[in-house]
């Protein structure tokens, strides 16, 4: 959690399927420091007063609210029973916990044989009753919004890491980070997902407070495009600002503020080529000089090479050359400054 309140309700995505999905059951509670719900803090989560629901087909699905009190970096541990089959087309994947055995373990303090498995997103966003005026900042995003690389399931991505310097700042106002990073995603087409021109309103405008969103989009645009061993749907520089500038604009009608990324390096990549670095730089260089962001964070900067600014520092990958590790996402998080940020 990023935020503090008095109580909770989740957010269900079934955005995805083409056929109704079911839920048999829902609880959530306070983890402890092995996962495990701590005694007394487990609660059914229901919804129009009932345990179990039916979420429709392409729609999302808010809960009850939940009288759950949490503080800022408090983790929640939430388990779900979806006794049908789970949406197949759904794009989108993360490391959960699964249960070894079958049938309703939901109550469960700890999951039976559990194991980490990658299985669709069902849900996508925990929404908080504040106790104090709290403003949201979204990360729209792919991979290295999402955290792709850095240990699993231990909040170590850059987000993770903004979150926690923003819960140490003093004042009455308060600010809390979503994470809206999807592996794959791209800005013009669809990839793992609806481009992020295309989701922008429900990941980003329908976000309660939101007030601030931070634009890191592209790379899968450059690296598909001139991808030396498949390139498709070719793009240009001119195509990934004009989408930028989209964003922008709409986030503008809302009085919401966009801070520019720049896109980090990504020398040796398996998507990396000489035409698409052309195309990352000159994007790049409209981020950081062109005056249409309310603000810029230098990413790239962050976690080049000394050496050779156009590969990701060695310390700060474990391999493949374009996702940071630990190290490279608290980089870029130290990177952002947050008085830019928070400044209404």
């Amino acid at each position: 959690m990023s935020a503090a309140g008095t109580s909770i309700r989740l957010r269900l995505s079934n955005e995805g399927g083409t056929d109704p999905l079911a839920i048999g059951a829902m609880h959530v509670g306070m983890a402890g420091p092995d996962g495990s719900v701590l005694p007394g803090t487990d609660h059914i989560v229901t919804f129009s007063g009932s345990p179990s629901t039916n979420i429709p087909a392409g729609a999302p699905l808010l809960s009850d609210l939940v009288t759950l009190p949490v503080k800022a970096l408090d983790r929640l541990a939430i388990s779900l029973y979806a006794p049908g089959r789970l949406p197949v087309r759904n794009a989108r994947t993360l490391w959960h916990y699964v249960a070894g055995t079958p049938g309703d373990h939901s109550a469960a303090p700890v999951l039976p044989q559990a194991r980490l498995a990658s299985a669709p997103v069902i849900l996508t966003q925990v929404e908080v009753a504040p106790t104090q005026p709290t403003a949201v900042i979204v990360a729209l995003g792919d991979s290295i919004t999402e955290g792709y690389g850095s240990t699993n399931n231990a909040y170590r991505g850059w987000t993770d890491r903004l979150a926690e310097r923003l819960a140490a700042l003093p004042g009455k106002k308060r600010w809390a980070v979503l994470n809206a990073g999807i592996g794959g995603n791209r800005l013009l087409t669809y990839g793992a997902g609806p481009n992020a021109l295309a989701r922008f309103d429900r990941d980003v405008l329908s976000v309660p407070g939101v007030r601030t969103v931070i634009l890191l989009e592209g790379i899968n645009d450059i690296g598909r495009s001139f991808s030396p061993r498949n390139p498709s749907d070719t793009i240009t520089a001119d195509a990934l600002i004009a989408a930028d500038k989209q964003i922008i604009e709409r986030a503008h009608e809302r009085g919401i503020r966009v801070i520019g990324a720049t896109l980090t390096p990504y020398k040796g990549a398996g998507y990396a080529s000489e035409q698409g670095e052309a195309v990352r730089q000159a994007l790049n260089d409209w981020i950081r000089n062109s005056g249409a962001f309310d603000g810029v964070i230098d990413f790239a900067s962050s976690v080049a090479d000394k050496a050779d600014p156009l590969a990701i520092d060695p310390r700060f990958n474990d391999g493949d050359r374009l996702h940071p590790n630990d190290a490279g996402y608290k980089a870029m998080a130290d990177a952002i400054d947050l008085r830019s940020l928070t400044r209404d």
